[in-house]
């Protein structure tokens, strides 16, 4: 993001720290559903939960070795936590930790875009109501025509943010899948279970199907509805 034309939550949200911290959440978490089902060692997994650290300056420094990011995330989380990071990713491929925690990431973005709107729409009624006696000009095919009022103007914003309001919320829910099926989909080098933790932890629906990627029309529906919201 542009720093100078960024709001501070959405340049929070999408700041390299918390992009890191929710890569960090889905590995956690697949970690904590490996040790339910007794393959990873819950005494390790405490132990990363309690001592895993992020620094983006180093991971920024071992990625120009390794040209890889998510390499570079895992060597620099591993450092933090001694023996025991060597169970970090363990049984996943990178878009597994990518596509679940992107789908955090345009949730929280989502849901600040949502008070958003509630504040707007609140206004939006309360000058519909204020304005209902200012009288201007209606217009139709680009000309003057019969009287409305000012309030009618601001009446008709107010229901096309109400439908903005109910088109991000079904976004939303759009976007809010994970998947942890490794490097096709075909779970051959996890556990389903793993997955099913995961998503149920992180409050997702697991996708019903994905390749090494969740399917990218869930994205395109969500960038689709800001088109509309921001038009």
């Amino acid at each position: 993001m542009i720093s100078r034309y960024a709001r501070k939550e959405m340049a929070d949200i999408w700041s390299e720290e918390n992009k890191f911290k929710r890569w960090l959440d889905v590995e956690i978490s697949a970690l904590e559903g490996w040790s339910n089902i007794g393959v990873i060692p819950k005494d390790a997994v405490d132990n990363i939960k309690k001592r895993a650290k992020i620094d983006v300056m180093r991971i920024s420094e071992i990625e120009k070795t390794t040209n890889h990011d998510m390499i570079a995330f895992v060597e620099q989380v591993s450092e933090t936590v001694g023996e025991d990071g060597r169970y970090i990713h363990y049984g996943l491929t990178s878009s597994d930790v990518l596509d679940t925690s992107l789908a955090l990431l345009l949730r929280e973005s989502g849901n600040a875009i949502l008070k958003d709107i509630e504040a707007l729409t609140k206004t939006l009624k309360e000058k519909a109501f204020a304005l209902k006696d200012v009288v201007m000009m209606g217009r139709t095919h680009g000309v003057h025509a019969e009287p409305i009022t000012l309030g009618l103007k601001f009446a008709g914003w107010y229901f096309e943010f109400m439908r903005n309001y109910d088109r991000m919320q079904k976004a939303i829910g759009e976007i809010s899948v994970g998947k942890l099926s490794g490097a096709v989909g075909t779970f051959s080098n996890i556990d389903p279970r793993v997955e099913e933790y995961v998503c149920e932890k992180l409050a997702l629906e697991q996708e019903k199907f994905s390749t090494q990627i969740i399917s990218r029309d869930r994205h395109c529906y969500f960038l689709g509805v800001l088109a509309v919201i921001a038009a």
